[in-house]
């Protein structure tokens, strides 16, 4: 929080994301009519948590978009980072394995993969 924070100090816009894995990747083509009822409860709940979030900054709320998209977190980002025009993507870092290193897997690939800087935060 307080890194993003520190890079938009003055005008910047704060834009958090949340990504939520596709229908494609739950397992639950079975079920195909509760899929989408379950969708809408997990974005809910990520909705939830983006607003908590907000209210550890401490700029002008206005200045903070919340976006709840599915799919990988690696094209997400990226995605929205090209729609927005971004200047910096962060991102936060947990969990490393052996095959990861010193980045979690999902920091690593949006580094690979991004087309603007990436900050990555411990």
């Amino acid at each position: 929080v307080r890194h993003a924070e520190f890079l938009a100090q003055d005008d910047g816009v704060i834009h958090l994301l949340h990504v939520l894995p596709g229908s494609a990747s739950l397992s639950l083509h079975r079920f195909a009519a509760d899929v989408r009822r379950f969708e809408e409860h997990l974005q809910h709940e990520a909705e939830e948590r983006l607003q908590t979030m907000v209210s550890h900054f401490t700029i002008d709320p206005s200045r903070i978009k919340q976006h709840v998209r599915f799919g990988s977190v690696r094209d997400e980002v990226n995605e929205l980072a090209k729609e927005l025009d971004a200047d910096v993507v962060v991102i936060g870092s947990r969990n490393p394995s052996i095959s990861t290193h010193l980045l979690g897997s999902n920091a690593s690939s949006v580094i690979r993969h991004a087309n603007l800087p990436v900050l990555v935060v411990r």
